[in-house]
């Protein structure tokens, strides 16, 4: 007799629930008309940051790569901050809103009995204190932070470290994210994912893992997500 088994979805954080792109509302004051270059590239060297600590072995939270991160913006694009500005700009980013479809994609995924787990780069505590702000964190029933591991996704752990959080075989452990890196992070272990493709414009990185299923927002990711047979 074939039964179903719902599978545990771990959900990348920032990019993927939460809009890191809308602090560039905070970063006009200081950096004008180049707000949105500042919080791209604010966003790009925290992802480089990471993976190079990560590689390096000279691990520091997500809090130090996010604080460096934005120093270097700050001294890329000729634009100083006080230290209150820098600061403020830190305090800020703490308090990042979802994603307009985030709520009601996470409530559609709880009626249908899927377990979520949040699963992040952050420490536990600013993911949690996030997703609190962020009106959300109800939707989960843990977070899984790689600080716990001393490291940063990619790396092979992290994903092991969420497969032995959920307790269920790895076949039924999915990853939700819209970073490409971590997508192919997860499959290369053994992981099933979901590839939140948040901008339309964005190509998936041509390797030799993809994802299962790709979705434009968290409602139609609600819709195509499956009980799994057994």
């Amino acid at each position: 007799m074939t039964k179903t088994r719902m599978p545990v979805l771990g959900f990348d954080v920032y990019g993927t629930l939460i809009n890191p792109f809308s602090i560039e509302e905070h970063l006009r004051p200081v950096f004008g008309d180049r707000a949105k270059e500042a919080s791209e590239l604010w966003r790009t060297k925290q992802i480089e940051f990471m993976f190079r600590r990560a590689l390096m072995q000279k691990y520091q939270d997500f809090n130090v790569c996010t604080a460096q991160a934005l120093t270097y913006v700050s001294a890329q694009l000729a634009a100083p901050l006080s230290e209150h500005d820098h600061r403020t700009l830190l305090e800020q980013y703490l308090r990042l809103p979802a994603y307009p479809d985030t709520l009601g994609g996470l409530q559609m995924l709880q009626d249908r009995n899927f377990e979520l787990v949040a699963f992040s780069n952050g420490t536990a505590e600013a993911v949690g204190g996030l997703l609190q702000r962020a009106g959300i964190a109800q939707c989960f029933s843990g977070i899984v932070s790689v600080d716990e591991l001393r490291t940063f996704k990619p790396n092979p752990i992290v994903y092991e470290h969420l497969v032995t959080y959920a307790r269920v075989p790895r076949e039924s452990v999915w990853l939700i994210s819209s970073n490409t890196f971590d997508v192919i992070g997860a499959t290369a272990c053994g992981l099933r994912a979901a590839w939140v493709q948040r901008d339309s414009t964005r190509v998936f990185d041509p390797w030799e893992f993809s994802p299962d299923i790709v979705v434009r927002n968290l409602q139609e990711l609600a819709e195509q997500l499956r009980p799994l047979e057994t």
